[in-house]
């Protein structure tokens, strides 16, 4: 069995990550694959939740922005990203991996409301938990769900899984061929840089926390259970040098 640098981990998944090739909307080929990833993490017995993003479906701030209320706009959003959890939810069960949906805002009929300690409980007893509906207020993105809900839980570390790009770099390598990518930062380089892997609120809750973050590339077959290794992929961003 692979030796496994981080037991409990905080995995946040965009919203594009589920749309595959089509860029928008939800691919179910693609969540299937994303569930078999995710299977063979957990089969090593890491404990696993996972923060969805919506960006898929909708986005608050350029709805607002043309005109839409804020707020209303961030709420539609939390609905997307409870859709996008429900989706994985049921291909991660087909692929015989116990999970739980726990959502910021009461939806009874179709998932659990947060709860920390229910939260950690599930975990506990090998189940995934999917955090879905931000942190349930307006103004908030999914990244500082990623770091609240990983302090929240305890966890080893943050999963920043990326759709198609291999860790932090100092310019868009999608379009600057010249592009640096960093092996390691810090919180506060992120900050100082303006480097655009969170928000900032997410990198100052996540360097106040002293929360590692490891940046990598999702659609590269074997690479979460690689970080789950703690092989040196991608970039890795801690609270100090």
């Amino acid at each position: 069995m692979t030796e496994k640098k981080y037991k409990r981990v905080l995995m946040k998944l965009s919203g594009e990550a589920l749309a595959g090739p089509k860029g928008q909307g939800i691919d179910l080929e693609t969540v299937s694959s994303i569930a078999a990833e995710i299977k063979t993490v957990h089969d090593m017995g890491t404990q696993i939740a996972i923060v969805v993003g919506g960006g898929n479906l909708w986005r608050g701030e350029p709805a607002a922005k043309v005109g839409m209320e804020r707020s209303r706009a961030d709420y539609t959003g939390m609905l997307g990203t409870t859709m996008n959890a429900l989706v994985l939810q049921d291909a991660l069960e087909r692929a015989g991996v116990p999970t739980r949906v726990q959502t910021a805002i009461t939806m009874q009929q179709i998932a659990e409301p947060y709860i920390r300690g229910r939260a950690i409980r599930h975990l506990e007893k090998g189940r995934v938990v999917i955090f879905a509906a931000g942190t349930g207020s307006p103004y908030f993105s999914t990244d500082t769900t990623a770091a609240l809900r990983a302090n929240e839980i305890n966890a080893d570390a943050i999963l920043m899984a990326k759709n198609g790009v291999d860790g932090v770099y100092d310019s868009d390598p999608r379009t600057n061929p010249a592009a640096k990518k960093f092996n390691h930062l810090t919180h506060l380089d992120i900050l100082q840089k303006g480097l655009k892997v969170m928000d900032s609120t997410a990198s100052s809750l996540s360097m106040d926390n002293n929360m590692p973050l490891v940046v990598f590339n999702l659609n590269q077959p074997g690479n979460i259970e690689k970080v789950i290794a703690g092989e040196n992929i991608g970039t890795t961003v801690t609270g100090e040098e």
